[in-house]
């Protein structure tokens, strides 16, 4: 079993950032690739970023330049950097790790974390 726990979301004004970050514990020695994750409002949930044990980072193209994934595989933690922000990119946020860049059934997700870009 893996938990992840996710923290830094909250309200922001429009242009602004935010900084995400989650806590990985239990058996993540399988999980080589940990990322990020949201669903807006009425939308289908969607990768945001991801980042390999070994560094190798995947984006989705609206947050490219805006948004960077880190990791530091001694804590077994992922950060998300938010920069830029836009209403749109208002959402639940989900951390994520999995064996592979594509999320399986074995694999696993966080509780979520809100964040909301509003003036």
């Amino acid at each position: 079993q893996v938990q992840l726990v996710e923290s830094g979301g909250g309200l922001v004004q429009p242009g602004g950032s935010l900084r995400l970050s989650c806590a990985a514990s239990g058996s993540i020695f399988s999980m080589n690739v940990m990322g990020w994750y949201r669903q807006a409002p009425g939308k289908q949930r969607e990768l945001v970023a991801a980042i390999s044990s070994w560094g190798l980072t995947k984006y989705t193209d609206s947050v490219k330049g805006r948004f960077t994934i880190s990791r530091d595989n001694a804590q077994n933690t992922v950060h998300l950097q938010m920069n830029s922000l836009k209403p749109e990119d208002t959402a639940v946020y989900y951390c994520t790790a999995s064996r592979f860049f594509s999320m399986g059934p074995d694999d696993y997700w966080g509780q979520g974390t809100q964040v909301t870009v509003s003036s």
